[in-house]
């Protein structure tokens, strides 16, 4: 068996794509992490190439960015591609022509080939899309390839423009979530513990609350900083709380050397990508839902979710207690994604 083939069975995926014919070619990546300011970007991105890698083994990638345009030189070169791929991130909106998210204007998309998405979420709870948008998502996605979003809601909205060549596979970050995986995930308190807070979510109230029941419950308590202005948020609350906690980088390289350390250690915090690179790193998490993502994340693939509204009442007890990781990833719609682009 090869490398490959062990990888993927690893993980959980029994199908292995490769065409030792196809040198030279190449696919488009639309990649959410390049101009960001949100490193939860680049786990989605990071995640997303992975599994693209083990499906075009001998392409050319050409990486184009969704957050900062794209240029005439852009569209030529995704055009030769075989296929471009819309990774990740809550880059569907019900508004095209505000979302900054997807930062194409009409003629952008009227000359660029079609698309395909690959694990992609809607931008929180929104009104029906307008008739633009509506039009863009029914004649730039490729119409001869199922599509992938990442919860039931995303799928929900799509369908109700008309878009039916979708399925729901849950985010790339989760695809390795397999149950033997998720049985390696401790199922006891760590004795250290690395948290997240999101700036654009914003609860001083809460989120010393947070605090405080980490200093109560851990030995040391380490912040990540994902987001460009969770810092400025942070340096808002009480310097008696944030005193007793160590900052860690906003790089993904930072959050990654304290996920590998041998600390004992758990995640806990409103970072939904930060909580499953927790996971993926073999570490307990626990994620405080503030928004549609990880409500919908946790309805449908049971993600290790306790609202943040409720964390007086719940989070010390979920802390203190034993709990295994229950990660269901729908691998059925995975194989079907990933199938069809078998040579």
């Amino acid at each position: 068996m090869s490398v490959k083939s062990k990888v993927l069975n690893r993980l959980g995926l029994s199908k292995v794509y490769f065409d030792k014919t196809k040198f030279n070619n190449s696919i488009t990546v639309f990649d959410t992490s390049i101009g960001t300011m949100n490193v939860g970007d680049e786990i989605i991105n990071d995640s997303a190439k992975k599994w693209l890698k083990y499906l075009f083994s001998n392409e050319q990638f050409i990486n184009l960015s969704t957050h900062d345009g794209i240029s005439n030189v852009g569209i030529n070169r995704s055009s030769t591609s075989d296929y471009r791929f819309v990774c990740g991130s809550n880059i569907l909106n019900s508004n095209l022509l505000t979302s900054q998210q997807w930062n194409f204007s009409p003629f952008d998309f009227l000359r660029i080939e079609p698309l395909t998405l690959m694990g992609v979420g809607w931008s929180n709870y929104q009104k029906k899309p307008s008739s633009y948008t509506k039009w863009i998502y029914n004649n730039r996605l490729e119409k001869d390839i199922i599509h992938s979003v990442r919860d039931s809601y995303s799928l929900s909205m799509l369908n109700t423009i008309g878009v039916k060549n979708v399925i729901n596979t849950s985010c790339p970050t989760m695809w390795g979530l397999t149950e033997s995986h998720c049985k390696k995930i401790p199922q006891e308190q760590a004795e250290n513990v690395v948290f997240t807070l999101t700036d654009y979510r914003a609860d001083l109230i809460k989120d010393s609350e947070l605090i405080k029941i980490l200093i109560s419950n851990y030995k040391s308590v380490y912040f990540w900083i994902q987001g460009s202005r969770d810092l400025s948020y942070f340096n808002q609350l009480d310097k008696n709380l944030t005193k007793h906690v160590i900052l860690v980088a906003p790089r993904l390289d930072a959050y990654d050397v304290i996920l590998d350390s041998s600390e004992s250690l758990d995640f806990v915090g409103t970072r939904l990508h930060a909580g499953i690179r927790a996971m993926q790193k073999g570490r307990r998490a626990i994620i405080l839902g503030v928004d549609n993502r990880a409500i919908e994340k946790q309805k449908d693939f049971n993600l290790p979710v306790v609202l943040r509204e409720n964390i007086q009442k719940e989070l010390t007890n979920k802390i203190k207690s034993n709990f295994p990781t229950n990660v269901r990833i729908p691998e059925e719609s995975i194989n079907k994604w990933m199938e069809q682009f078998k040579c």
